[in-house]
């Protein structure tokens, strides 16, 4: 079935020095010199893919924008189709302008990832590869950028077809030794089959593992500021992000609803929620803060949590305590410039991460930034490690992880080598679906559903 041509504008929507308008399909250099006129006077019919000409965008006689024009040919390119893209001026109206007229020439609005989605099935990437572009365009930090770029060179796609070649020899040996007993095929040894079970199974779970440490490096994790009124929370948060985002008073109580930011903090992307001072309160809009904050206590993935070290530890520091359950923390001791006065004793048999800072002076942030990294299990984590692109490709691991430990326990049972083979080709199926092959089309629609159009 001969696709259609599709095209989007591929570049960030608002005002910038160049907006690009892709085209791709069969007609793809057709229906672009319907619309492009290169100063040379040649068409760009007769250019070889990866060149470029210069020229105007002329559509029903206008003059929309000057223009390079790029053509890349099947099977070279980013689709795997031919590509045209027209590279003007960046800008709301201008891009949009060129874009009508390519698609009045002939070309259809492509969807959410249609390009990604077509390199896919014409094979220029694998799934895994084509989840990680999402990944790279969304990276907040240096670290979150290297790690998607890991993924997008083939990382994870290399280490499960390895994976997938070693249980696939083995699945065979054994369905041939049961299927064919008069050719006189060795039995496979349980030692053997024993070890490469074990052996597939702790790759399954460094993938697993790796992948919830490297999800706090890549997505962030969801941060809120815990600590009664007037602790420092705010001016944490300040710190924290750089610029006053939370209001800062000697007034208990200041903050009323959550506030909300995304800081980097040393390799972490932490979503920050700044709290309302959680006590016990009669009048009514702090205690919907408080309702608020407790709220985003069982939301979180990590509290940070403050206490006021001029002080002592009262009542209200201990309810916040009880609240924090077994979410991981790491426990502030703010105003560390001030004569101290908490029970510090009683603090560490609470929390295993402590950290002392100054807010309002600036300092004991490069310890805050050791204490979040081990809360959140990034200290020992390396950007260059294989790591799962996203909840599919967890998913799909976490299955295949699970029919090899119960291919193990049926060695364990006495169960017969039939039983083996069977959860060992389930494994394979699931380790099969996360780099996409024999991959069902509703998956397929899944993973592109988020992307951006022109992506």
């Amino acid at each position: 079935m001969r696709e259609s041509t599709i095209a989007a504008i591929s570049t960030a929507q608002g005002a910038g020095g160049i907006g690009i308008i892709r085209i791709s399909g069969d007609d793809a250099i057709s229906i672009a010199d319907k619309v492009f006129v290169s100063f040379s006077g040649n068409k760009l019919s007769t250019l070889e893919g990866y060149r470029a000409a210069y020229g105007n965008i002329v559509f029903e006689g206008e003059t929309l924008d000057e223009c390079v024009a790029l053509v890349f040919r099947a099977p070279k390119s980013f689709t795997g189709e031919n590509v045209v893209e027209l590279c003007c001026h960046g800008g709301n109206l201008v891009t949009k302008l060129v874009l009508r007229a390519v698609l009045k020439s002939g070309a259809e609005a492509a969807q959410a990832g249609e390009f990604t989605r077509r390199a896919f099935l014409n094979g220029k990437m694998d799934l895994s590869e084509a989840e990680s572009i999402m990944n790279l365009i969304s990276a907040e930090s240096k670290s979150a950028l290297k790690a998607a770029t890991e993924v997008r060179q083939g990382s994870v796609s290399k280490k499960i077809y390895a994976l997938c070649e070693k249980l696939e020899n083995t699945a065979a040996h054994l369905s041939a030794w049961a299927d064919f007993p008069e050719e006189d095929i060795p039995e496979i040894s349980e030692e053997n089959l024993r070890n490469t079970l074990n052996e597939s199974l702790c790759e399954l779970d460094l993938l697993i593992k790796n992948y919830d440490a490297g999800k706090a490096i890549t997505q962030g994790v969801p941060t809120a500021i815990l600590g009664k009124p007037n602790v420092g929370k705010s001016t944490l948060m300040n710190l924290l992000s750089g610029f006053d985002k939370s209001i800062v008073t000697d007034i208990p109580g200041t903050t009323r609803d959550v506030v909300e930011e995304t800081v980097v903090l040393g390799d972490v992307i932490l979503r920050l929620s700044d709290t309302a001072g959680i006590r016990e309160t009669d009048n009514v809009v702090e205690k919907i803060g408080v309702d608020r904050a407790k709220e985003k206590i069982s939301q979180s993935q990590l509290l940070l949590v403050v206490f006021d070290s001029s002080i002592p530890l009262d009542d209200e520091d201990r309810l916040i305590i009880d609240e924090i359950g077994t979410t991981p923390a790491v426990a502030v001791i703010n105003k560390s410039d001030l004569i101290s006065k908490i029970d510090i004793g009683f603090i560490k048999s609470k929390f295993e991460n402590i950290v002392y800072i100054s807010a309002k002076e600036g300092t004991g942030k490069d310890e805050l930034i050791k204490a979040v990294s081990k809360a959140t299990g990034t200290n020992e984590f390396s950007a260059s490690a294989v790591l799962l692109a996203g909840e599919r490709q967890r998913s799909a691991a976490e299955s295949a992880r699970e029919n090899l430990a119960s291919a193990i326990e049926a060695m364990n049972m006495g169960f017969s080598l039939d039983a083996v083979t069977i959860d060992l080709e389930n494994a394979l199926t699931k380790l099969y679906e996360l780099v996409g092959k024999n991959v069902s089309e509703e998956i397929v629609d899944k993973v592109f559903h988020n992307f951006c159009v022109g992506k």
